[in-house]
């Protein structure tokens, strides 16, 4: 089952350097939460960086990070951000076995088609270690579509998004949900997933 959506990809090949450029803040207070949680250095794998906003806060805490994106474009415009390599990786070729002591997934997954959903989750279950944390954030919902862009938003619910996840994986599995905004200017409400994995 493909973790990918091709329009949506086609919307960030054509959209990257403005995407990327954009002024945009960093998710800071949880980032922070995020890598106190970890322990010193930490190794962590970021899906969908974008232009990188994220990959800088992260790298500023002194993780060993590994950004990613699934876009070869937009990758091209975080490592510009970054002064290093950024890696061009589909959600569905994740293949690392307890490589990572978190993931962190800002606003990335919510792209993955529902019927796909779960198996990406467990592919990232197995690239953490034991213990390991994982961060992912999704635009709230009640069923799939897509925005005003043409891009595909799996749009769940906090009972959707917890099912989907598998709760016999994590040892916790919080979801916190609040009000904010994204690159189509829309009033959004977030979903906010933090998961532990069982150790």
């Amino acid at each position: 089952m493909t973790g990918r959506d091709a329009a949506t990809l086609d919307f960030y090949a054509a959209e990257a350097q403005a995407y990327a450029s954009r002024s945009r803040e960093a998710e800071h207070a949880r980032i922070a939460a995020f890598a106190a949680a970890l322990p010193a250095g930490a190794r962590v794998l970021e899906l969908g960086c974008g232009g990188g906003h994220d990959s800088v806060e992260l790298l500023a805490r002194g993780l060993d990070l590994v950004p990613t994106d699934g876009s070869p474009e937009l990758a091209e415009q975080a490592a510009h951000r970054l002064g290093r390599p950024v890696a061009v990786l589909l959600f569905e070729d994740i293949d690392a076995q307890q490589a990572f002591d978190g993931v962190w997934a800002n606003a990335c997954l919510l792209h993955v088609p529902r019927s796909a959903f779960p198996g990406i989750i467990d592919r990232i279950h197995a690239a953490l270690k034991p213990g390991g944390v994982f961060y992912a954030s999704f635009k709230a919902g009640t069923e799939e579509g897509r925005d005003r862009f043409g891009r595909y938003y799996n749009y769940p619910s906090p009972d959707w998004l917890k099912s989907a996840y598998g709760a016999d994986h994590w040892r916790t599995l919080a979801v916190e949900e609040d009000l904010g905004g994204g690159y189509d200017g829309e009033p959004t409400r977030w979903l906010h997933a933090t998961a532990v994995k069982r150790p």
